[in-house]
């Protein structure tokens, strides 16, 4: 019986996230990451986020980039893998795998909303400040590594020559049409929106692309999803289990409170936890009114969609096995300390 318990709640948690997350918002983050990989120009790349580039320019857009996508920790995958093959620098990469899911502008504006003001600026400032510093570190300490596993993705196409407007214009709707996906708006109007930004798109790619560049495209999209979404499900799945296996009253009943024990909690629940975009907010009201202190909610909002058990499985995939144990342990530190300094303001 406890078997099966634990199978179906594995179950469970896949089942639903591929229900309500795959289609709305993975999805579309592998065609944009499809598309990095093969319209956006490697130069641009270098010229932001390049190892070469002044760190005050790659880590600040590296830092707020994110800003803009309604990204969850494994949503930000494709994307992070894409700008990492185009050769963005290992610090820069990881600032932007860091900071994309905490600080879209959806879950700071949902966050100060439903968990309070103070609780949403903290959270915005902290992940932009915590992914420069973890970036910063992961570049010492790996300055001499080269990517890791680049043969797992197809080859380097050749740079397609379409003008910036087209680029510019291809990529504002495929983002478009990643943040209507997670709007939380009524449906009929998000239809509508959606269908615009969809025709808007066949007719830019009838208009401007060739079909060898449609091809390159889905191509690109295709091997990027077949390596992370294996692990994905699988991580799903068992983080499914765990969160059988971890009762609410136990976890309740070690957040109260400021210290440095409960802030610890805190950052190793949400770094092995799947948080779909935005429902930490929700998860985190909950348990903050049954006693959760402000700083191990900080904590959990830093950790918590930065990092899960799934996302864990794909970035060793991507980075090898010291890189994904430095950027984990780096990640539950630091979200420790900036909730151990919130709670005590």
């Amino acid at each position: 019986m406890f078997i099966k318990d634990l199978f179906f709640s594995g179950i469970s948690a896949l089942t639903e996230y591929l229900s309500a997350h795959v289609l709305t918002c993975l999805i579309p983050a592998f065609f944009i990451a499809g598309a990095i990989a093969v319209f956006l120009k490697k130069e641009y790349v270098l010229k932001y986020l390049g190892p070469k580039t002044k760190k005050y320019v790659s880590y600040s857009v590296a830092a707020v980039s994110g800003c803009i996508l309604a990204v969850c920790s494994c949503t930000i995958l494709p994307l992070f893998a894409s700008i990492r093959k185009r050769g963005a620098g290992l610090g820069p990469a990881i600032t932007f795998l860091f900071s994309g899911p905490a600080i879209n502008l959806l879950a700071i504006i949902y966050t100060a909303r439903a968990l309070g003001f103070d609780l949403g600026v903290a959270r915005a400032i902290s992940a932009i400040l915590l992914s420069v510093i973890i970036g910063l570190i992961m570049h010492f300490l790996f300055k001499g590594e080269k990517i890791k596993n680049k043969s797992n993705f197809s080859d380097l196409v050749s740079e397609v020559p379409k003008s910036k407007t087209t680029i510019l214009s291809f990529f504002i709707l495929l983002i478009g049409i990643l943040i209507v996906n997670g709007l939380q708006i009524a449906f009929n109007l998000k239809l509508i929106i959606f269908g615009i930004l969809i025709i808007l798109l066949i007719i830019l790619l009838k208009l401007r692309f060739t079909k060898k560049d449609n091809i390159e495209w889905m191509k690109e999209t295709w091997d990027i999803a077949k390596l992370i979404t294996p692990y994905l499900l699988v991580g799903v799945f068992i983080a499914g289990i765990v969160g059988f296996l971890m009762p609410r009253e136990i976890v309740q009943a070690y957040l109260g409170g400021n210290s440095l024990l409960s802030n610890f909690i805190a950052s190793v629940f949400g770094a092995f936890m799947y948080f779909a975009t935005l429902t930490e907010v929700p998860i985190i009201g909950e348990l903050m009114k049954l006693g959760m202190g402000k700083g191990p909610a900080l904590a959990l909002l830093l950790a918590g969609p930065s990092l899960s058990l799934p996302n864990m499985l794909v970035i060793r995939k991507i980075l090898g096995n010291k890189q994904t144990i430095a950027y984990i342990s780096l990640v539950i530190i630091f979200s420790t300390i900036a909730g151990l300094i919130f709670g005590l303001t």
